[in-house]
């Protein structure tokens, strides 16, 4: 051991095993400071204050018993290296341990002072190794995403500039072409849009891995994000004489996610499901409900392509992964787009996974948290297992003036909810995740347990922070609102169905809000 003072928490009911222990560490001659917990909670407890150098664990406790007794201190300390001391000579507990974390596993009056004090030795000297292992590994990830984004970023001014002028040349804006020439230009043209995808692929994947993409949740329909990005593969699909076809379960509600990033799945999988499936066959894009699981909605791509290779399932999501038996003369990428729909979908708290069989097409399917009005007002129209006294629904009408450019009036939009989410209370107010729109128009909706004469003064804070929005009194116009929302009888039906029925109410109104479009 080194000469410093090497702390050691020994987590150890048995006060026979303890003195043993203590006796071991004394005849290593090291200088140590043992602390002693004869339960779990007072070891999780001292270590929460002050991280040991080492933990010597016995695994059957008071208050746990095998395998969750390490997984407990791995997750309260997963920086300190732990030396299990087991009374039974488990080889396989003993490898379930190391696997998951545990630096060694010694088996009770079996071990010599040397071999307790080289256990520790070695499990400290391993820890500090793989610290710095992932310290390596992080700073090399953020240099290659660094490298990377820069130089995804420093290709798109050349690869733009390609664009325009080709375009130019395919238009005749430059002069007349023959039929030759136009054929190289759509070569040219169609290898810079394929570039261009490329590098955006890089930039997201970049993102993704750092943990820098964002999703901004709406209240979205699932089957009209899937009719639109149907629509939009339509014509490769024509191209290469594919079916496409939709089946989607009417009775699906609203999905809690962001529009833009759910149609960027969507496509990604219908774009591979096409490449990979022949001339005259067919993909179809089905969305449905699960009896077993309501509160999400199953989304998948089946094709009738080539399948994929048992091997290839277990990595096809990693980054940059491509089935050396599957790429061909239609499949030019990096091996990206399955990688970010997977970080895309999980961003969303949900999960991707694919069923297929060589030969016989595959199935890719995505799964995502239904948008459910009851959850999420349950914690704030309630108080002491009770409902509160009056609910108010607020709307905040952002228009945009003709002369403001689209782009920007969508930040100020986005700055302006940000702004909205910090004038409630977390308690007691929420702010709906809002449609998406297209138009010059934006709706935000507020619930808040409050009455009408109380929601006069949260109006007033709300106009007030909202002019400090840049920009948004010259390029926009601001409205605020509130309507009371009817409460059902609190003497009829349980406390659940009272607040379903205010649920139901105010997905009503801001419903009928959105379509009369009064501002």
């Amino acid at each position: 051991m080194s000469e410093q003072l090497t702390h050691v928490l020994l987590i150890e009911d048995n006060p026979g095993d303890a003195d043993l222990v203590r006796l071991r560490l004394a005849e290593g001659n090291s200088a140590m400071d043992v602390s002693h917990a004869q339960r779990l909670s007072d070891g999780l407890a001292s270590l929460s204050k002050n991280a040991p150098s080492v933990v010597l664990l016995d695994l059957n406790l008071p208050d746990s018993h095998g395998a969750d007794t390490f997984r407990k201190v791995l997750e309260i300390a997963p920086n300190v290296p732990i030396v299990i001391l087991s009374g039974q000579d488990d080889e396989g507990l003993a490898m379930k341990a190391l696997h998951q974390g545990v630096q060694d596993y010694l088996v009770k009056g079996a071990f010599t002072s040397g071999a307790l004090n080289r256990a520790m030795r070695y499990a400290i000297e391993r820890q500090a190794m793989l610290r710095t292992l992932e310290m390596s590994r992080k700073q090399q990830l953020e240099f290659k995403n660094q490298f990377l984004s820069h130089v995804s970023h420093e290709l798109r001014t050349p690869l733009t500039c390609i664009h325009q002028y080709t375009t130019i040349l395919m238009d005749g804006l430059a002069g007349e072409i023959n039929p030759e020439q136009r054929d190289h230009l759509r070569t040219i043209f169609r290898s810079v849009n394929q570039l261009g995808a490329m590098v955006q692929d890089l930039l997201e994947a970049s993102r993704a891995e750092a943990g820098k993409i964002r999703i901004e949740p709406h209240c979205v329909s699932m089957a009209d994000l899937i009719r639109l990005a149907v629509s939009m593969m339509q014509s490769v699909a024509h191209e290469k004489h594919v079916g496409l076809e939709i089946v989607v379960d009417t009775r699906i509600p609203f999905v809690n996610g962001d529009p833009d990033r759910i149609l960027e799945v969507l496509i990604n999988l219908i774009d591979n499901a096409i490449k990979f499936t022949p001339a005259d066959g067919a993909v179809t894009v089905q969305a449905c409900l699960s009896p077993t699981d309501p509160d999400v909605v199953y989304v998948s791509v089946a094709d009738t392509g080539c399948g994929i290779d048992p091997q290839a399932k277990a990595l096809i999501f990693e980054r940059m992964y491509q089935d050396p038996n599957s790429i061909d003369c239609s499949r030019k990428g990096l091996g990206l787009g399955l990688y970010i729909a997977k970080e895309l979908v999980a961003l969303h708290g949900g999960r991707i996974w694919v069923a297929s069989e060589l030969g016989h097409g595959s199935t890719f399917s995505f799964a995502l948290p239904l948008y459910s009005m009851a959850k999420l007002l349950l914690p704030v129209i309630t108080h002491d297992g009770k409902l509160r006294d009056a609910v108010v629904l607020l709307r905040v009408d952002l228009r945009m003036r003709s002369s403001s450019p689209r782009g920007h009036w969508k930040e100020t939009c986005r700055a302006s909810l940000e702004i909205l989410q910090r004038c409630v209370y977390l308690d007691k107010d929420l702010v709906l995740p809002p449609m998406p729109t297209a138009g010059a128009e934006q709706s935000f909706f507020v619930v808040a347990s409050t009455d009408l004469s109380s929601a006069e003064i949260m109006m007033a804070r709300i106009r007030q922070q909202l002019s400090n929005v840049r920009d948004l009194k010259t390029a926009g116009q601001l409205k605020v609102s509130a309507t009371a929302v009817p409460l059902p009888d609190p003497l009829v039906g349980t406390l659940e169905q009272r607040i379903e029925a205010i649920a139901s109410k105010v997905t009503e109104m801001t419903r009928l809000a959105m379509a009369a479009g009064q501002t």
